[in-house]
């Protein structure tokens, strides 16, 4: 076997077997019982990265040799290359606190929307959240096992989304595939979370996961909170490499969702191994950038912010 595959095949081999160790454990939902996963020394680092067009289209097709990988403003060698559509553990964060009375329904919908859209072998779990936070369902590829749970929520509470999306950042890092997500329908107003703003984007930082937003804001609220909401879940999306979307209309919704499961589904994954081999524990800024062919219009790259460093 040649070298560079042999570096591909072991750090792969070492983060299935870290994947698997996980799948065995148990979570609890009460947020202030979380325990963050152990910080395992994997040299791969990978990075989900889409590109789009001028006009916000998928771009599919391109190769290895159109991208470049920087680490702290240092190009990195790309080890890894896949643009196949693999399947994703994916979250699902739904608000069913009392500023969501007049949005449930959207919300409902928006969830059944987009489990229509899943690749079979996806598998999600459901967590529910108002003044505590609540797993409603435990990881499952039964779409219908869902949809079922989310019918029934009603808005009452207060809002704890920063414990929510705590909670489903330390689920969806158990789930079976190395990709994964959380999918997070909320107006964004928190006003009864144990976690602050700052613990919440620390821990994001060290996920894994791409986190993406549908926001059912209203343009009216006049609690700091629900002002707060859009550029909350903006910050926390653009950390991963995900997008926030604003749900306006109810006939905007199918769009909405579509793009996100399309985004999903188009997603290139660049693996390298750093060039600083320092376990120091430090954020690096990561930076994809594209050597597009000839012939091709401005394209964009989207991809996340960085990562945590192994640290002994």
């Amino acid at each position: 076997m040649k070298p560079q595959k042999t570096i591909i095949f072991l750090s792969l081999l070492a983060a299935l077997s870290v994947l698997q160790a996980d799948d065995n454990k148990q979570t609890k939902p009460d947020p202030l019982n979380l325990q963050k996963p152990m910080q395992v020394n994997v040299s791969m680092v990978l990075v989900n990265a889409t590109v789009t067009d001028s006009i916000n289209r998928f771009v599919t097709g391109l190769e290895r040799e159109n991208f470049a990988v920087y680490e702290d403003k240092i190009e990195q060698s790309i080890l890894h290359f896949s643009s196949q559509d693999m399947p994703l553990s994916i979250g699902i964060i739904f608000d069913t606190s009392g500023s969501m009375t007049s949005k449930i329904a959207k919300s409902r919908e928006a969830c059944i929307q987009f489990m229509k859209l899943a690749n079979p072998q996806d598998e999600f779990f459901l967590v529910g959240f108002n003044d505590r936070v609540y797993l409603e369902h435990d990881f499952t590829s039964q779409v219908d096992d869902i949809t079922k749970k989310v019918i029934f929520d009603k808005a009452k509470g207060q809002t704890a989304l920063l414990d929510a999306i705590y909670f489903g950042i330390e689920k969806v890092a158990h789930g079976r595939f190395p990709r994964k997500a959380l999918l997070i329908i909320s107006d964004g107003g928190d006003n009864h979370s144990r976690y602050s703003e700052k613990d919440v984007k620390e821990y994001v930082k060290e996920s894994d996961a791409q986190l993406f937003a549908i926001g059912i804001y209203n343009p009216f609220a006049d609690a700091p909170e629900e002002k707060r909401g859009p550029s909350l879940l903006t910050e926390l999306a653009d950390i991963t490499g995900g997008r926030t979307y604003t749900l306006n209309s109810v006939s905007d919704l199918e769009d909405i969702v579509t793009k996100i499961a399309i985004e999903l589904r188009n997603e290139y994954v660049l693996g390298y191994v750093s060039s600083n081999e320092q376990h120091d524990g430090r954020w690096r800024k990561i930076k994809v950038k594209l050597n597009p062919p000839r012939g091709l219009p401005p394209l964009n790259v989207n991809a996340k912010a960085g990562y945590y460093a192994p640290s002994n």
